[in-house]
């Protein structure tokens, strides 16, 4: 029965201290899923920009190939620059 008596006051402290540190490990992965989810719009507009740029570049050499003019080594000269 002295096993029973110390036990009950163990889970009367024990309740509260899982409680609080229940929260605290809720509110630290609800942090860390909004940084995730800001870091994703970040990722998305850089990778929207990139995508832009290599889409104006392939334009331009879509351009360069399809182009029968006889000053194309000019026009790739000027483009290197």
């Amino acid at each position: 029965m002295s096993n029973l008596g110390i036990l009950v006051p163990i889970l009367a402290l024990m309740i509260p201290i899982v409680a609080i540190v229940m929260k605290n490990w809720r509110d630290v992965q609800n942090r860390r899923m909004d940084m995730m989810e800001r870091g994703g719009v970040e990722m998305n507009a850089a990778a929207q920009t990139r995508i832009e740029r290599l889409e104006e570049r392939i334009a331009v050499l879509e351009r360069i190939a399809t182009d029968k003019r006889l000053s194309l080594a000019d026009e790739i000269e000027r483009l290197g620059k």
